[in-house]
């Protein structure tokens, strides 16, 4: 599977009130670059709408200066439906401070669910069988 890699800059508009990086912006961060996964499958970003976010664990925080970087990917395709996941690292720490699902919808020019008529292949490795059962389960 292809996987999108994009970096942010912990600036000082992006902290909240306890000094550290406001949810919603790293909310907005995954996001996007889980719309851009999608977007570079199936090719036609005007189609792509966003349904729902699954499951944002977040698990450490960053501040000023930290180097945020998402690397996103599409894990599950529907009829309609495209599932990505991504995972969000700061600076050059091994583990991710968050990471999660979100679910995009292809639709027609009078916005309803469309086909996409985009099947991904097999998984290539464990990580990826593990992330497509995983997407699997998510309603």
């Amino acid at each position: 599977m292809n996987e999108i890699s994009i970096a942010h800059l912990v600036k000082s508009e992006d902290l909240n009130h306890h000094g550290t990086l406001f949810a919603g912006r790293i909310a907005e961060w995954f996001v996007e670059a889980c719309f851009i996964a999608a977007c570079d499958l199936i090719k036609k970003p005007e189609n792509i709408v966003c349904l729902k976010i699954h499951g944002l664990e977040f698990k450490k925080s960053a501040t000023k200066g930290d180097i945020i970087k998402i690397k996103s990917r599409v894990v599950l395709t529907g009829r309609s439906s495209v599932k990505t996941y991504a995972k969000i690292y700061k600076n050059d720490e091994a583990e991710p401070i968050l990471e999660g699902f979100a679910t995009f919808i292809h639709v027609d020019e009078n916005g309803r669910p469309a086909p996409h008529n985009v099947t991904l292949p097999e998984p290539e490795n464990e990580e990826e069988r593990m992330l497509r059962e995983r997407a699997k389960q998510i309603i």
